[in-house]
């Protein structure tokens, strides 16, 4: 069992940047995937990003997101961080961190259906 809290959401102004932590705890392993992903009311959870629980920290991000959000961990705390520049009201959303188990080291899935655990989430919200 793998649990994941999210925290470090809140109300912020479009532009302006803010970091997301996922702490983790339960059995995980250098195969695994740590993941983030987003869904509005009504929408379907979209993929964000995600990085290899490995040393080789594989990454790959969604489209929107892609030069102004970034994917790290730090193993040593056992925590996922998403940080989040040039925040757009489009940006609104709960966030999710998620766990896919034994996808190896270098690759990453970007489907929600391959993630085997989720947190809560937590709200991001972007005012224009």
């Amino acid at each position: 069992q793998v649990q994941l809290v999210e925290s470090g959401g809140g109300l912020v102004q479009a532009g302006v940047s803010l970091r997301l932590s996922c702490a983790v705890s339960g059995r995980t392993s250098s195969s695994d995937t740590m993941g983030w992903f987003r869904q509005a009311p009504g929408k379907e959870r979209e993929f964000v990003a995600a990085i290899s629980w490995s040393a080789f920290s594989a990454s790959d991000y969604g489209d929107s997101v892609k030069g102004r959000f970034t994917i790290s961990r730090d193993r040593a705390k056992n925590t996922l961080y998403l940080q989040m520049n040039r925040l757009k009201p489009e940006d609104k959303d709960v966030y999710y961190c998620a766990v896919a188990v034994g996808y190896g080291s270098y690759r990453v899935p970007k489907d929600s259906p391959q993630y085997d655990y989720w947190g809560q989430g937590t709200q991001v919200t972007v005012s224009s």
